[in-house]
């Protein structure tokens, strides 16, 4: 005679599974300049939250911090800090990582941004300045004061 078992438990699929698989094909149709800060701020989360959804996350950081310049510019503490109180983790090693994988996207981006400044050692138009001063000056959290000779 065969033992009756209890019935296994079925694996459950993540509610933000399909979120996320139709954020991705939004962003692969329409291009990342369709979509909101949020959203965008979503995509790059999903690699360093993958169990959670990470739109309240999104939300809360942009919040905090007033959009995503204010997040590239703000304290590896102050963005952990933001990651665990919403993710509702003790601070550690993930919350350390997410803030991590933040900073990091956002000083390539603003390496990437350097170049084109970096290798000219001219600055030859009002564009040009316009540009050196906001990648340069934008994100620091003292004043400074820097000497810019102009003149031919």
């Amino acid at each position: 005679m065969l033992e009756e078992s209890a019935p296994r438990p079925q694996k459950t699929a993540p509610r933000h599974g399909g979120h996320r698989d139709r954020l991705r094909e939004r962003a692969a149709k329409g291009g990342l300049d369709a979509l909101p800060d949020y959203e965008l701020l979503e995509l790059l989360l999903f690699r360093s939250v993958p169990y959670k959804d990470t739109k309240p996350l999104a939300k809360d950081l942009l919040a905090r911090f007033g959009g995503l310049e204010g997040i590239g510019a703000a304290s590896h503490e102050a963005v952990e800090d933001q990651v665990a109180r919403s993710l509702g983790y003790a601070l550690g090693k993930a919350t350390r990582a997410v803030a991590l994988d933040l900073q990091l996207i956002f000083d390539v981006t603003r390496r990437i941004a350097r170049e084109p400044t970096a290798k000219r050692p001219v600055i030859s138009s009002w564009s040009a300045l316009l540009a050196y001063v906001r990648v340069a000056l934008q994100h620091e959290p003292r004043e400074q004061f820097r000497v810019l000779y102009l003149d031919r």
